[in-house]
């Protein structure tokens, strides 16, 4: 549809979740982009992070930011090298469609050690865990009748629940911080008509006894 009126097709991706789900660029996408956080970043207070674009081959050289390409050195082993980099990143800097700082290059840095040292199959394995738990801790919390679905799509590891009308995020995640664990983010503050909603996060770091201990305090509470 993007196409035939003659607009790009552009993804918003959750890295860990491109593990298991099909590549946006084989389903028709030209451009993808995400944040990189859950490759290994800490929260760090909202920050820094880092951010990803992949484009198709025609698109390549219309995007900001340094590439890097594969070669091999004089004694032919193999290496990486800066490529397809703008000029004008080094010499006309107001005309520069990147500029990349010490930031962003260390949070990328600590992403391909992370991915490096995950391999193919850890990172399947992180993805797998991350959907099973977040769906098994939403089911728990609906079993349980602490609260009722707010939606019916399918959801990978972030999922939004509707808390009874007596009920307010804020005191369930005041009651909760009692027992260190950090609640979902109230939906409220944000949209005025997902009021009593929350966004409940399960990552790969959390145990089934977590999980089993977060649905019996907060049905206690």
């Amino acid at each position: 549809m993007t196409h035939e009126v003659g607009a790009y097709f552009v993804v918003s991706h959750d890295p860990i979740a491109l593990a298991l789900l099909e590549a946006p660029g084989k389903l028709g996408a030209d451009i993808v982009v995400g944040e990189g956080q859950s490759l290994g970043l800490p929260l760090s207070f909202g920050g820094p992070y880092l951010g990803f674009m992949a484009v198709t081959e025609k698109l390549l050289r219309k995007i900001p930011g340094r590439l890097i390409g594969e070669t091999v050195d004089v004694d032919g082993k193999r290496g990486f090298v800066l490529t397809l980099q703008a000029r004008e990143q080094h010499i006309r800097r107001e005309k520069a469609t990147s500029n990349i700082c010490s930031n962003e290059a260390l949070c990328a840095l600590a992403a391909a050690v992370y991915l490096a040292t995950l391999g193919k199959e850890g990172y399947i394995e992180v993805a797998k865990q991350c959907l099973q738990k977040a769906h098994y801790a939403y089911h728990q919390l609906l079993k349980n009748g602490v609260v009722t679905a707010a939606y019916s799509a399918p959801f990978f590891e972030e999922f939004t629940v509707k808390l009874p009308p007596q009920v307010s995020p804020g005191s369930i995640n005041k009651a909760l911080l009692k027992h260190q664990i950090i609640g979902g983010l109230d939906l409220g503050h944000y949209y005025p008509e997902l009021q009593g909603h929350m966004l409940i996060a399960v990552t790969e770091n959390r145990t089934k006894a977590e999980i089993d201990h977060l649905v019996k305090v907060w049905e206690a509470i």
